[in-house]
């Protein structure tokens, strides 16, 4: 079964290196910068704030918790792989596998250890960080995941959408149109109905990671995440809404949001890089109840330009999710897919084919760029041979430069799935965006006639790696990504 929660999680982070501790840094304006820092590296540490000045002490943050391969390997109950195209193989497999197990209802846990209700409650205790310079607050849900229950069906939806500090007992949360808790809400608010839910800012990043990627609508990511670990997840009943919260979670609230009162919420530095939200009124929530364990541990992972912490998991998820999705819908002989960290995951795709029959990089652009994992908020997909790497750039603009005519191998697809986080779509016309599919793939016609590439063979470079890398290259004998 492996961890249940964020404390023996970290325990086996730090066993593996990966983790740093950090005293006396301010929440104001020192976490925020640690924290870009240690995502814009390579496999960046998971980064541990203890000693934070103006909070209670033994109130922690952890960021960069997702930062690296390894650590999502571990979040995933996975065994850590040398490339990030295997670990996307190793993933596709065993989710296919993957049975819902639905939440285990207990009646206590850690998470009840203090339990604040009215004047008691005081959101501004947690070390939450202005995590931008320019943020227009703090924001303590980033790495959190809020809880709602659908309206008709009564299936309970874990995600993560952003979370600000108003003042003690208020929070605003902003959630994207089209996403599952935003569909809920919207429900509520047209009936003219107070919606009910519950928020958890540190768990087991495993949730973290439920309610951050694209679980099927309809199912519950307590049902997906038991799958992943083998056992179910502990919940309690929460007593103010009745909805499902883990019991091992560091902190979570109860609250309640009304459909008349807004407030200006704005401006975060998002996964696209920019501010492109601005500032606007948005629902809030009251808070009813706080719960929390002795020396809480508040879980950050706050979106930003890329490469961030979003990027280097969701790449392996949303990847193997779109080579899913693209395989579902009937697309053959797909040898790899890659949903570019530089992107955010969403905004640069490549696919990799073995081409079969005229149009087959067409379809599988086409289906790329349109199914639901690969829909919101896109921009370009690239198509490209199996001799590519997807996940490496250099190979994929090669082939971009080299295999692609313009006037024949672009198309543009317009009025997509966009959303308000898309920083070159004017405010007038947010909501739709167009998309550009690139074939760069040899001429299906003329293929075995287009010239051969200049480069020793795979079976060649590896003997000759055997024997002379530990002379060229040193210890590690790695050429550049995608060519060990």
């Amino acid at each position: 079964m492996g961890h249940q929660d964020l404390r023996e999680w970290i325990d086996l982070v730090d066993s593996m290196g990966e983790l740093r501790r950090i005293g006396g840094a301010r929440w104001e304006d020192e976490i925020g910068p640690i924290t870009e820092m240690a995502q814009h590296r390579e496999d960046g540490p998971c980064v541990l704030f203890d000693d934070i000045p103006g909070v209670p002490r033994g109130y922690r943050l952890v960021s960069n918790a997702l930062g690296s391969l390894r650590r999502a390997a571990l979040t995933l109950h996975m065994e850590p792989k040398p490339t990030a195209m295997e670990l996307v193989k190793a993933w596709r497999e065993r989710s296919r596998r993957l049975q819902p197990i639905a939440p285990k209802v207990v009646t206590e846990g850690p998470v009840l250890e203090n339990v604040l209700v009215g004047d008691r409650i005081d959101m501004l205790a947690f070390p939450t960080p202005k995590w931008h310079e320019h943020d227009g607050g703090r924001y303590i849900g980033t790495g959190s995941v809020d809880i709602t229950r659908d309206p008709e069906g009564g299936w309970v939806n874990l995600g993560t959408y952003r979370v600000m500090v108003h003042d003690e007992r208020t929070l605003g949360f902003y959630i994207s149109p089209g996403k599952h808790g935003r569909i809920h809400r919207d429900q509520m608010f047209k009936a003219g109905k107070t919606m009910k839910l519950a928020v958890s800012f540190g768990q087991d990043p495993l949730l973290f990671m439920a309610g951050s990627i694209e679980v099927p609508f309809g199912q519950s990511e307590y049902d997906w995440a038991g799958a992943v670990r083998g056992a179910p997840v502990e919940v309690i009943l929460g007593p103010d809404t009745g909805l499902p919260i883990p019991a091992h979670a560091e902190i979570v609230i109860e609250g309640e949001a009304l459909p008349t009162e807004r407030r200006a919420e704005g401006p975060f530095g998002e996964w696209t890089g920019y501010y492109a939200s601005d500032v606007r009124p948005e629902p809030v929530m009251r808070v009813t109840r706080l719960m929390h364990r002795n020396d809480p541990i508040l879980l950050g992972s706050p979106p930003g330009k890329p490469p961030s912490e979003l990027t280097a998991y969701r790449s392996v998820m949303r990847s193997a999710l779109l080579w899913d999705q693209m395989e579902a819908a009937g697309v053959p002989g797909i040898q790899g897919v890659w949903c570019h960290p530089a992107g955010g995951t969403r905004l640069f795709n490549v696919v990799a084919i073995r081409q079969m029959f005229a149009g087959h990089a067409k379809q599988a652009g086409a289906v790329a760029t349109q199914c639901r994992a690969g829909a919101y908020l896109g921009r370009y997909t690239i198509v490209v041979d199996e001799d590519v790497d997807p996940t490496d750039l250099y190979d994929v603009v090669w082939a971009m430069s080299t295999r692609v005519d313009p006037e024949r191998d672009l198309d543009i697809l317009r009025r997509c799935w966009s959303g308000p986080l898309d920083p070159i779509i004017p405010l007038e016309e947010k909501g739709f965006n167009s998309r550009a599919i690139i074939d760069a793939t040899r001429p299906y016609e003329w293929r075995d006639k287009f010239p051969p590439v200049a480069e020793a063979s795979s079976e060649v470079r590896r003997r000759t790696l055997e024997k002379w890398g530990h002379t060229l290259f040193g210890g590690g004998g790695k050429e550049r990504a995608g060519r060990a």
